[in-house]
């Protein structure tokens, strides 16, 4: 692999490095325990359709609602 870009970085006051000259937006991170860091350039698309068994599960779900099938209200006062 070939070295592209080379410099020092420090952390801000919020623990923060900034990236220069990056060609991505989005990276997973991997940090080990002997403090590297490993970056992988991610790029978010949107997904190209609802699954089938999704579809399904959602159209059950819908007729089970009609039918009066359903669960008890769900208690969030404590929160």
């Amino acid at each position: 692999m070939q070295v592209i870009n080379n410099y020092n970085a420090h952390t801000d006051s919020k623990k923060r490095i900034t990236l220069r000259k990056s060609k991505y937006d989005y990276y997973h991170v991997k940090e080990y325990d002997n403090g590297c860091l490993v970056l992988e350039p991610r790029e978010l698309v949107k997904p190209k359709n609802i699954s089938d068994k999704a579809l399904k599960v959602m159209d059950e779900s819908v007729a089970n609602l009609k039918k009066g099938r359903m669960s008890a209200p769900v208690d969030l006062s404590d929160f």
